[in-house]
């Protein structure tokens, strides 16, 4: 307890002195004596007695209560103040007249994309701050900005502040569930500013209040103690009411440093400000209102009042660069942010409409507001009674009685109607006697409850009692029916003039369409680019939109967008009203899509956990979205960068399909490829050429990624070769690759196969052995897997995996078939469902088309090979003409001086007689000349160097003997071999 609290409490005189010595009596009483009740106590109306001698008038509330937004309006017409202080980031007050072209709930928000003194884990940064009309902010705010001469301050920290004070967050506090509606997103993982909170910290606290109140959750007690008996109260009771809540939650909050520092931060922050511009605009307090919390009303720090202490130093923002901007919020929103019950903000919503029907009291609504209704005569001036002379109406308010309300009888029924009604819209088997037991237990519920009239929270638990049964037959279960019954989740949506550039650029260019862009669910949009050519502008947009927003926002119908492919046709389901927050959250980003998609793009490429395939994914995108051009390039030469670095084959299949498309585009529509690519091929193959045998060994690296790489290396290999590649480089690392497992096994012998070091016969031999081999049998899957999956780098062994498979199922027992034939179905699923395609049509290739021819079929490979024909020996060129025309043989033989006339009996069937040897010895001097001519110095063979006789002749035709020709060809190799091809070609 403070100083002044000490003061305070020791003086019974002042408007509370009666109260402070009954509560004083009583702690006495239930304590035994003094003690900390006591201090508790007598502390909670001290809180309250300085709360309310303060001259700035503080107007304590809780956020989204409609009894605070009753007397918020009530007090703004009587007492018409100059200044409104306001609890609300300082930073988000530009945006605050934008309210006007929205329709609540909005939330105002404060976006950092990029983080500046702060973690980078934390980035992106988001703050909050949803707005709805049954909310007492909203009555200041559309107060001050319609009323002349009325200025809005808002005094509290800035979104900087929020994550500065807050240095022990990791992760942001209010994620949403993935699996929670689509209606509960909408803030995303923002960071919700409380606003006029009021829940008790103290859990034991909430728990004996909610037990004792006999209810199940913390809105339905404080809707039935707290918003009830306030909504019809005075301006002097509501505050000291609110005063005292507050002062109770907050001396009863645990003892958590870190946050009670926050708070304590907070309030400093805020009056601190307010006396700065208290000093620098000279205004009177007494014309002043400071809107805040009930929990920061109640503060005891040195700083509170006009009159505090200045020691507060305020710390300057961080170089984090803050965006700012309206998102739309929902009733479902708020409640999934700040932990409030499934519905309570829609029963909040229809509490504040009979409220207002009830009290006649006109709210505040900012011009131009979609619903606004036509402006009244205001009512008369009422005079403010002055701070300083507040009664205690505190007192009267504790001791007296709670109000029992009557029995609307007739509203009962009607809800009762109306729920049975939306009951078998949705598909219950709901009657008439529904209805009246819907009725007649809500009554019982209240009385149980020690009611006389039943809540809407009664009503909801009797509806589902008596209605819903053991199962929900529809969509919506009957809670959720009277959620909606009761008010609904009301969607809110940010106006096109509130729209940031971007969102703004998106409708203009959508406009063609002649959609309703901003409203909520989907719409169809049909594009016939072809009559129509001024809708490619509209395609390009969507397609944007379809890589940038969530999925669900832009959805392709009809027509693709590919690499060189555009569609003439296309259809769209559009929900970028549904997702507008996601919109708005790109204008963040920058003014256009364009230069969003290049900035996600670099983030992407350039991020620390891109691999090779990423960045090729972020080339193919520039060339797809934005044609390609400088960004691409010098993506596609970061890729090389990142290849080089790495040390796995993870994203080897990646790498090759992108690739793949890549250069097929290149070749077709550009004139040249471009540098990036050529290198790209060329550093790869040299980059997977020395990982493949550390790959084929490694048990990590799958046998789809060792095919990936053996499908770059062989369909890059002509490039790569053009570029200056070697590939025996290839060859080496197949030759030292030496894998362990099966289906590797069998992916080195497609790659042997390719490369011609191992012939497809020995292959088909293998897989022979395989079979036979009863200890491999059982891995024969694993095999085909390998098989299977070499269809990628090679696809000409698709008859060699079709023959593998065929001999399986033909030639193995049903015993060993049957154990392994789920093991082989789910490997090749598993891991080469892709290249099953193109083994089937190899399949249908081979196999017969009618069942009736296969019994007579005979496989390809089973089929017996024909008898090599082997060619008949020829005779020697020349011999066949020499019966035929003997006349001229004659002729040649007398020219030559041969008068030894026919062999008897020779044919030209006999043995070949060798060449020119009767030539040479019946012209020995031709045999000198071109010996000589030849430079060969020897005699004749025959002793004595003589001319050989016809004896000598005939012996030199046998293969022991030596003759002068043999001679030459001995001493003259390259001359023999001259002649002899010589004369085969002649």
């Amino acid at each position: 307890m403070s100083g002044d609290d000490a003061v305070t409490s020791g003086t019974p005189e002042g408007a509370f002195g009666a109260l402070r010595g009954q509560l004083q009596r009583a702690a006495s009483e239930f304590a035994g004596g003094p003690d900390a009740l006591e201090g508790i106590l007598l502390g909670m109306v001290d809180d309250v007695d300085r709360a309310v001698r303060e001259p700035l008038e503080i107007f304590p509330v809780c956020h989204h209560s409609p009894a605070s937004a009753l007397a918020m309006a009530r007090r703004l017409r009587e007492k018409q103040p100059k200044v409104v202080y306001l609890e609300l980031c300082e930073d988000m007050a530009p945006l605050l007249n934008e309210l006007r072209n929205c329709r609540l709930p909005v939330a105002v928000q404060a976006f950092a994309g990029k983080v500046d003194g702060f973690p980078a884990e934390w980035a992106p940064l988001s703050v909050v701050a949803p707005i709805t009309e049954a909310s007492a902010e909203y009555q200041a705010i559309a107060y001050a900005l319609d009323t002349p001469g009325v200025e809005l301050v808002l005094v509290d920290r800035s979104a900087d502040h929020v994550y500065q004070w807050d240095t022990s967050r990791t992760t942001p506090e209010s994620a949403t569930d993935d699996e929670a509606p689509e209606e509960a997103q909408l803030h995303g993982e923002a960071v919700g500013v409380e606003i006029g909170d009021l829940r008790p910290r103290f859990a034991e606290l909430e728990e004996h209040l909610l037990r004792h109140g006999r209810v199940r959750h913390w809105s339905e007690w404080w809707h039935q103690y707290v918003e009830v008996p306030l909504a019809g109260s005075d301006h002097d009771t509501y505050r000291q009411a609110m005063f005292l809540i507050g002062s109770l939650f907050r001396r009863l909050a645990p003892g958590d440093e870190g946050r009670v520092r926050v708070d304590e931060d907070r309030e400093r922050y805020m009056w601190t400000r307010m006396r700065e511009h208290l000093a620098a605009s000279g205004a009177d307090p007494a014309d002043c209102l400071y809107v805040c919390g009930a929990f920061h009303a109640a503060s005891r720090v040195d700083e509170f009042g006009v009159g505090g202490t200045d020691t507060f130093t305020i710390s300057p923002r961080t170089a984090t660069t803050w965006q700012y901007g309206l998102i739309p919020s929902s009733h479902a929103a708020i409640e999934a942010q700040f932990g409030l019950a499934a519905g309570s903000v829609s029963i909040a919503a229809t509490e504040w409409t009979k409220g207002l029907k009830r009290s006649r009291i006109r709210p505040y609504r900012l011009a131009g507001q979609k619903g606004t209704p036509k402006k009244a005569a205001a009512p008369a001036k009422t005079l403010a009674p002055s701070p300083g002379s507040t009664p205690d109406r505190l007192t009267g308010f504790l001791q007296q009685a709670p109000a029992l309300d009557t029995l609307d009888e007739a509203e009962l029924l009607g809800w009762s109607v109306d729920i049975v009604r939306a009951a078998r819209r949705n598909g219950y088997l709901a009657s008439t006697a529904d209805a009246i037991a819907v009725f007649e237990t809500s009554i019982l519920l209240a009385g149980m409850r020690d009611r006389a009239k039943p809540t809407p929270y009664d009503f909801q638990d009797a509806a589902v009692t008596c209605i819903e049964k053991d199962a929900v037959p529809g969509r919506r279960d009957v809670r959720h029916l009277v959620e909606i019954m009761l008010g609904g989740d009301r969607i809110g949506q940010v106006g096109y003039d509130a729209l940031p550039p971007l969102a703004r650029d998106v409708h203009d260019r959508l406009a063609p369409l002649g959609l309703k862009l901003q409203q909520r669910g989907v719409q169809r949009a049909l594009l016939d680019i072809v009559s129509h050519p001024e809708l490619a502008a509209c395609s390009d947009v969507l397609w944007m939109l379809r890589r940038l927003l969530p999925h669900g926002a832009a959805r392709p119908i009809m027509g693709e967008r590919k690499l060189g492919e555009r569609s003439l046709q296309e259809s769209w389901d559009l929900a970028i009203g549904t997702h507008q927050r996601s919109l708005i959250e790109l204008g963040y980003e920058g003014v256009s899509l364009e230069q969003v998609l290049e900035q996600r793009l670099r983030r992407e490429a350039y991020g620390p956990q891109a691999t090779a395939a990423t960045v090729l994914a972020a080339v193919e995108d520039a060339t797809l979205y934005l044609g390609g051009g400088r960004l691409a390039d010098e993506l596609g030469t970061h890729a090389l960068k990142v290849l080089a670095t790495e040390r796995t084959v993870d994203g080897a299949p990646e790498v090759l399909r992108r690739v793949r498309r890549l250069l097929a585009y290149y070749r077709t529509h550009a004139p040249v490829l471009p540098p990036w690519i050529e290198s790209f091929a060329k550093a790869g193959y040299a980059h997977y050429c020395t990982l493949l045998p550390t790959a084929f060994r490694d048990e990590e690296a799958t046998v789809g990624q060792v095919a990936a790489m053996l499908g770059f290396l062989f369909s890059m290999e002509s490039l790569a070769l053009s570029l200056g590649c070697d590939r025996a480089q290839l060859e080496l690392a197949v030759a030292q690759s030496h894998p362990e497992d099966p289906a590797k096994t069998a992916l080195l012998w497609a790659a042997q196969v390719h490369l011609g070091t191992l012939p497809r016969a020995e292959l088909r031999a293998r897989c022979v052995e395989l079979l036979d081999n009863p200890l491999v049998v059982p891995a024969y899957p694993r095999y085909l897997s390998g098989f299977v999956h070499a269809l990628e780098p090679v696809p000409g062994l698709a008859d060699v995996v079709v023959e593998a498979v065929s001999n399986a199922f033909g030639r193995l027992p049903d015993t060993v078939l049957l154990p392994w034939l789920p093991l082989l179905i789910t490997t090749l699923r598993s891991q080469a469902g892709e290249l099953a395609p193109l083994l089937i049509r190899e399949a249908a290739r081979i196999f017969p088309a009618r069942l009736a021819a296969l019994d007579a079929w005979t496989p390809p490979w089973l089929a017996e090979a024909p008898a090599p024909v082997r060619p008949e020996p020829r005779a020697p060129r020349g011999v066949a003409l020499l019966p035929a025309h003997p006349a001229t043989c004659d002729a040649l033989a007398e020219l030559l001086g041969c008068a030894d006339g026919w062999t008897d009996g020779w044919t030209p069937t006999d043995a070949p007689v060798t060449r020119g040897a009767a030539l040479l010895a019946a012209h020995p001097a031709t045999c000198d000349a071109v010996a000589e001519l030849l430079g060969c110095d020897g005699d004749w063979a025959e002793p004595g160097g003589t001319a050989p006789t016809a004896a000598s002749a005939t012996s030199a035709t046998s293969p022991t003997s030596a003759t002068p020709a043999s001679a030459l060809a001995d001493r003259h190799p390259a001359t023999a071999a001259a002649w002899e091809s010589l004369l085969a070609h002649t």
